[in-house]
């Protein structure tokens, strides 16, 4: 499998002026987050619409995805589809990012930005795609396979999504952060898969990214106890070998310093009284 090279960008795509924008776009930066990692029942109700939103389209993205389809058209999907539901593409200017989606291919982690690239058959693609609506987001991704893939990519893409599960299964209030990236790192490990520490899962609410980090790895020093109320992603990276990355010239797209495979799946969830609500429900 040949290693994969940055392709050619399309034109910015319109977003409907009566659509609401994040305070972010226009800006080289967001405005830092100083509310609470506990959220409202009302915060709570109006994440639920937008993370379904964002599930349906990353599901109307996902059924699109086949050997033959660029990266770009993928974008192109997902940004009318959440236009068509009012919701802005979080993405999109966020910190200068140019298009309505992720797409990451093969090697590429996390942040892979749509262009011209052609997806072939025996790829896989990570879709990560966020809905900003009333105020609030909804961010949610999923690997997914292009045609008929190896079973080690295979292999790959389902325990990815397996450890993800299982770390939502472990998120109970009073329990500490870091037994989420315990479940997952050690779960990982019995296959001898790498666990991305760089990049983590986030708290989120009306900020795309609040400052609380969710470590996809066994980190003593996440030790901050869950909440009821609480709303955070977790979105574990997992590798065939290394877990070092490399940045392209765009200063997004990071990829396996080895060149192998990697996968990824999220939801968004908020800590209930007994234990997890998923957020990032179609």
């Amino acid at each position: 499998m040949a290693s994969l090279v940055p392709g050619t960008l399309s034109p910015t795509r319109s977003v409907p002026p009566h659509i609401a924008r994040p305070e972010y776009v226009g800006k080289p930066l967001p405005t830092p987050y100083a509310g609470s990692d506990v959220q409202s029942a009302e915060t709570i109700e109006k994440m639920r619409v937008a993370g379904r939103i964002a599930a349906r389209a990353l599901a109307e993205v996902g059924d699109a995805v086949k050997p033959g389809i660029t990266t770009d058209e993928l974008d192109r999907i997902g940004h009318e589809f959440l236009c068509d539901h009012g919701a802005y593409p979080s993405t999109l200017g966020y910190k200068g990012y140019p298009k309505s989606l992720c797409t990451s291919v093969n090697e590429v982690i996390c942040h892979g930005i749509p262009d011209s690239t052609v997806l072939n058959d025996g790829d896989i693609v990570n879709i990560d795609i966020t809905a900003y609506i009333d105020g609030v987001h909804g961010d949610n991704n999923a690997t997914f396979e292009v045609g008929e893939v190896s079973e080690e990519a295979h292999l790959l893409v389902e325990r990815t999504r397996e450890a993800l599960d299982r770390a939502i299964k472990a998120v109970r209030p009073g329990r500490q952060i870091n037994v989420i990236g315990r479940v997952i790192e050690s779960y990982a490990r019995r296959f001898g898969y790498g666990v991305v520490r760089v990049f983590t899962g986030h708290g989120i609410s009306t900020s795309f990214h609040s400052g609380l980090i969710i470590p996809h790895y066994d980190d003593p020093r996440a030790n901050a106890l869950l909440e009821p109320g609480m709303t955070f992603t977790i979105e574990p990276m997992l590798t065939l070998g290394t877990i070092e990355h490399r940045m392209w010239e765009d200063n997004w797209t990071a990829v396996t310093a080895d060149g192998r495979l990697t996968a990824q799946f999220e939801h968004m969830m908020v800590v209930t009284e007994d234990g997890v609500e998923l957020l990032t429900i179609p």
